[in-house]
């Protein structure tokens, strides 16, 4: 069930189980997001980072969850963040030509105003903010 929360900035979130199927969930709450605030323009390059953090934390992370967070921080910005249960921050990794995976932080980067990891209690959260300029 998606959630939003009335205080604080505006932002929706879900928590999914860690598995592929999850990514669907999180592109739906990415565009159900975005619909509701009007950030129709960044919406491809929204679905698109939101199914990459999430496969990365599928892939990667530990634990039987992860929290997909779709965030309102300015009037045009959105912060997209992923928390799983692994301490260990992403690396990006240089993807050979035949390689299938390795380009998801190239990607991100390419797509994001900026992306980070913040450490929590029980794993990390990714994020990347897109929309341009803080315009409060």
């Amino acid at each position: 069930m998606t959630r939003s929360h009335p205080t604080g900035h505006p932002g929706y979130h879900e928590t999914l189980s860690r598995s592929p199927e999850s990514a669907a969930t999180a592109r739906r709450l990415v565009r159900l997001a975005l619909a509701a605030w009007g950030l129709r323009d960044v919406v491809e390059d929204a679905v698109l980072v939101v199914s990459e953090l999430a496969g990365n934390a599928v892939r990667h992370a530990e634990g039987r969850t992860i929290r997909v967070m779709v965030e309102r921080p300015a009037r045009r910005r959105v912060r997209i963040s992923v928390a799983d249960g692994s301490k260990v921050p992403p690396e990006p990794r240089r993807a050979g030509a035949r390689d299938e995976i390795g380009r998801g932080l190239v990607l991100i980067t390419a797509l994001a105003d900026e992306w980070g990891t913040t450490p929590l209690p029980t794993g990390k959260a990714v994020w990347a903010e897109l929309g341009g300029r803080r315009d409060g």
